[in-house]
């Protein structure tokens, strides 16, 4: 991203926050954009596109804290154009005296090694704040690129591989990458010696740094522009990649895929690709951490007299427990091996709740039966504790 992006666009504004928003405000309302205008959902749409690769260049700024805070401090310094400062009579005892070149160290002492705004700046815009003799273009990473994928209960538990869709800011095919006609090479830019910046003196006495308005900040110039590109160097790349989601995902993780984000120019390394999972809920297991969990309905006289009954597992074969005489409504079961898959290949348990189902609908014999059973039953007053002295 050229510098004159980071001066020029509100990306607060692209993501509809504002800019003292919090972290997880700007997380969501990109996520919202990024399903709004995703390539998958709005298919030959150019402008939803172009809308979408704009939501995500802004989020790869103010999503993350150290490149917000960078770009926060530069709209603060030269969101209108020049450096801000209080200005002076600059003439006579009342002015201020200070040296340009010291103050973006240039020109200055040979010894000069402190860290003026010019390091500032450079921290901002990938390049260093001193003035650079090199005839080389530096390599710059490519962008990160934001993804959302949906899979199914099952796969989460024990992973899967997706094809994702993705389209991203990518090298020329054509020239890649140099912006040049095929059969030609770039030249260095005469004007920034290859650094892709230049810094103006406005009105004598403040200087700006700003993208070379020879080469628009590529530290490159080209004679004869290339057809596809028209001399950007840059294209967009549309291709389908397959991702392994690991076992054990949690509905609304955040996977990291280094290096397999945009391309780099000149040399430089990828991005990285973040893909967002979502899980389908499963219609009758759940998820506690690494435990699957399932509800089991047992009959009165299975709770009262003890049973051996079955109970289904996510990976399709039955398992036998056994239910003890008198278990209560509520009581939990574990199933050891039969959950979710842990980092270490290793399984979580299944966790059973046993529902106790009450007859509602009861013959005269059932009732009759059930009304000599609790003539014969020696058991206490269950409610005397409710009426004892406070």
């Amino acid at each position: 991203m050229s510098t004159k992006d980071w001066l020029e666009k509100d990306f607060y504004k692209v993501l509809g926050v504002a800019k003292t928003a919090e972290a997880d405000e700007i997380k969501k309302s990109y996520r919202k954009l990024a399903r709004k205008y995703h390539p998958d959902s709005n298919a030959g749409d150019a402008s939803a596109e172009a809308k979408f690769k704009e939501v995500s260049e802004a989020y790869d700024v103010v999503g993350d804290p150290k490149k917000r805070k960078e770009y926060d401090e530069a709209r603060r310094l030269f969101g209108s154009g020049g450096f801000r400062m209080p200005t002076g009579s600059g003439q006579g005892g009342g002015g201020f005296n200070f040296d340009v070149g010291d103050l973006f160290n240039r020109g200055g002492s040979t010894n000069n090694t402190g860290g003026g705004l010019g390091d500032i700046l450079g921290g901002m815009f990938g390049g260093g704040g001193r003035t650079t003799t090199t005839t080389t273009a530096r390599p710059r990473r490519g962008q990160d690129i934001e993804t959302e994928a949906t899979i199914e209960f099952a796969e989460a538990v024990n992973g899967v591989t997706v094809g994702l869709r993705m389209t991203s800011d990518e090298p020329c095919p054509t020239c890649r990458g140099t912006g040049a006609k095929y059969g030609t090479v770039p030249k260095v830019c005469l004007k920034c010696e290859g650094t892709g910046m230049q810094t103006s003196v406005q009105g004598g006495v403040f200087a700006m740094t700003e993208p070379c308005t020879e080469c628009k900040g590529r530290g490159l110039v080209v004679d004869q522009p290339c057809e596809t590109c028209h001399g950007s160097g840059r294209g967009q790349s549309s291709k389908t990649m397959q991702v392994r989601i690991p076992a054990g995902v949690q509905d609304g993780q955040r996977i990291r895929l280094k290096g397999k984000g945009a391309a780099g120019e000149r040399g430089g390394p990828a991005g990285d690709l973040y893909v967002t999972v979502h899980v389908k809920p499963h219609r009758i297991f759940g998820r506690q951490g690494e435990h699957l969990t399932l509800n089991v309905p047992v009959s009165f006289t299975e709770a009262a007299l003890g049973a051996e009954i079955k109970v289904p597992t996510l990976d399709g074969l039955p398992v036998t427990v056994r239910i003890p005489a008198g278990t209560a409504n509520g009581s939990k079961l574990r199933v050891r091996g039969k959950g979710s898959v842990r980092r270490d290949g290793t399984k979580g348990d299944l966790m059973l709740t046993l529902e106790v189902q009450v007859p509602h609908d009861l013959t005269d014999e059932q009732k009759e039966k059930l009304q000599e059973f609790n003539s014969a039953s020696d058991h206490p007053d269950l409610r005397a504790g409710l009426f004892g002295s406070s």
